[in-house]
């Protein structure tokens, strides 16, 4: 019996990301906007009914990758070595992000992914409140590795402005300096320069 629904999950998991890797590549090259749900479930050689049963939304099939992000997030928090801080293990997990976007030797596809995203405003949105979604298990994982019961008010606000970071890390060019300046001011706090 879990054998078959082993399987069965499997199967199921495939098609979504064949429905995702499809929609994403015809975005890619044609744009968001300029592609139907029909094209999506026409090059995934499933039916547009298949596609609303995974995704709900047109913008959810660029993002398939929710729940790895999550577990990225919190196990950046949780997996850290002794002696680094929450800060510190989230500061370089955003390095390492940004560093695989710019090196990554199949960076071309990522960067194309990006661009998509960034040139898109429904995507753009759309990723800004999946990304914020983390917040809580963000703020558990920070709360929990560091000795609360449950998140207080600065842990909140914390995990919050950890995530804002990112959204708005890629909303400029320049999204290293913009890592760096944050996480500066996060540990530092922000001083007023005349």
């Amino acid at each position: 019996m879990s054998e078959t629904i082993g399987r069965r999950e499997r199967k199921k998991a495939a098609t979504r990301k064949a429905i995702s890797d499809a929609a994403t590549l015809l975005f890619v090259e044609r744009g968001f906007d300029e592609v139907s749900i029909r094209e999506v479930a026409d090059a995934a050689d499933v039916s547009p009914t298949t596609v609303f049963a995974h995704f709900p939304q047109k913008e959810a099939l660029v993002f398939d990758e929710d729940d790895a992000q999550r577990d990225m997030l919190v196990g950046a928090v949780r997996d850290r070595a002794p002696g680094t801080s929450v800060s510190e293990a989230l500061h370089d997990l955003y390095r390492r992000e940004l560093i695989g976007l710019a090196f990554d030797p199949t960076g071309e596809h990522r960067r194309q992914f990006m661009q998509l995203i960034t040139r898109t405003p429904a995507l753009q949105d759309y990723a800004s409140r999946m990304w914020l979604r983390h917040e809580d298990a963000l703020a558990d994982a920070i709360a929990e590795t560091t000795g609360q019961s449950e998140p207080d008010a600065e842990t909140r606000v914390y995990a919050r402005m950890v995530l804002q970071l990112q959204i708005l890390a890629f909303e400029h060019d320049d999204a290293a300096a913009t890592i760096e300046a944050g996480f500066r001011i996060l540990d530092r706090g922000w001083r007023e320069t005349r």
